[in-house]
């Protein structure tokens, strides 16, 4: 893959006091494409995606080779990470009640994200804001610039998050089940302007998620985590035909509305996925 967006080789990710590394041995690359990531809870997806940020402060982070475009991230200072998180790569967040600050209305902390990446007066940072909750679907804009969170909805909140992350026009967007908290039609309208960005500013974005329904409709690849490890990787309209157990174990776990009424399968994982290779 020619120029990619992010590099990655061998990442491996050690939270303080554990003996048994979150992420490991995880490579790919992701170019100007969506990229899904699936797994079950605690399969190493978050921690993933927060370690391509270097936002796990008391985590010990290792890889061969870890690059963001231009930039190696092993060797970025804080000051340097500060400066491209948040202009140059973003990461909406599952939950906005833990990522919005309580005592601030929401437009400010929108403003705040682009005055510190842009010179620009407050009145523009507003109008800049205000546009860009338009743009996810949230009305009246700038009634909702004055609101404080508590005063929204959790879907709205998440809008609200989404508006923030997308505000400075980044190269790379990681999504962490950035749908979960919102009704079917505004997730597609979330979802067709995640795609327009991928599709006509070349972003790259790399989907958290558990949804394989979602992944497999709206990602270009997809990678199969579990206890840590990439298992599997292939093309996301290639899902079905996925050959690891794992993978297909999780498949079968999905209820189908005109599928068979029975119990769901319950996995029967083997201890030799975790070590294994991705296929």
């Amino acid at each position: 893959m020619s120029d990619p967006v992010l590099d990655i080789s061998n990442l491996s990710v050690l939270y303080g006091g554990s003996t048994t590394p979150a992420v490991r041995g995880v490579s790919f690359t992701l170019g100007r494409e969506r990229l899904g990531i699936v797994g079950e809870s605690g399969s190493g997806k978050s921690t993933l995606g927060r370690a391509l940020m270097k936002l796990l402060p008391t985590a010990r982070i290792t890889a061969d080779r870890m690059r963001f475009e231009d930039v190696d991230l092993l060797a970025a200072t804080e000051r340097r990470m500060l400066s491209l998180r948040g202009r140059r790569m973003s990461m909406i967040l599952q939950d906005p009640k833990f990522s919005l600050n309580p005592i601030r209305r929401c437009g400010d902390q929108i403003s705040e994200a682009y005055r510190t990446h842009f010179s620009t007066s407050r009145g523009e940072a507003r109008a800049k804001a205000v546009e860009m909750l338009a743009a996810v679907q949230i009305r009246e804009p700038e009634r909702v610039y004055d609101l404080y969170p508590h005063e929204v909805s959790g879907g709205m909140g998440q809008r609200i998050m989404i508006a923030m992350m997308l505000l400075t026009d980044p190269d790379l967007v990681i999504a962490d089940e950035p749908t979960s908290a919102l009704d079917v039609t505004v997730r597609l309208q979330v979802l067709r302007i995640l795609d327009g960005l991928v599709r006509e500013k070349g972003i790259g974005l790399v989907m958290i998620s558990h949804d394989l329904s979602l992944v497999r409709n709206f990602c270009d690849r997809v990678l199969i985590m579990y206890a840590g490890r990439v298992v599997e990787t292939l093309a996301a309209r290639d899902l079905d035909r996925a050959e690891h157990p794992y993978t297909r174990a999780l498949l079968a776990a999905q209820p189908r509305i005109a599928g068979d009424r029975g119990p769901l399968p319950v996995m029967t994982r083997d201890p030799a996925w975790a070590e294994e290779t991705a296929r």
